[in-house]
């Protein structure tokens, strides 16, 4: 029943910047790890960014320099920076959560947040 609601896309010129936002409906304990997704059209679903309990993050080699993933514990959020933006960063992006309760690892994606960059 947790669920996770992105915000922060939109329409972007090459070279620009957004920062996307998940939440999450209730706090979510146990955390083990977040992260971004995306898909674009056309393309496979591609795994951008990590971030764990400890704070280690992970990036993509695509993204790699221009990316960044926050945590904020406080506000039970997770940030994607995206700077730099390019013609090849269009794409739907989603939110992951992973915690671990009592009964095991649970898993929880968000529906999306878009974001357009014109050639």
């Amino acid at each position: 029943q947790v669920q996770l609601v992105e915000s922060g896309g939109g329409l972007v010129q090459p070279g620009g910047s957004l920062r996307l936002s998940c939440a999450a409906s209730t706090s979510i304990y146990s955390f083990y790890s977040g992260g971004w997704s995306r898909r674009g059209p056309g393309k496979p679903r591609e795994l951008v960014a990590t971030i764990t309990d400890t704070g280690s993050a992970s990036y993509a080699d695509s993204v790699k320099g221009r990316f960044t993933i926050s945590r904020d514990n406080g506000k039970n959020m997770v940030y994607l920076q995206l700077d730099s933006l390019q013609p090849e960063d269009p794409a739907l992006y989603s939110c992951t959560y992973q915690f671990v309760p009592p009964s095991g690892l649970q898993t929880v994606w968000g529906q999306g947040t878009p974001v357009t960059v014109p050639s």
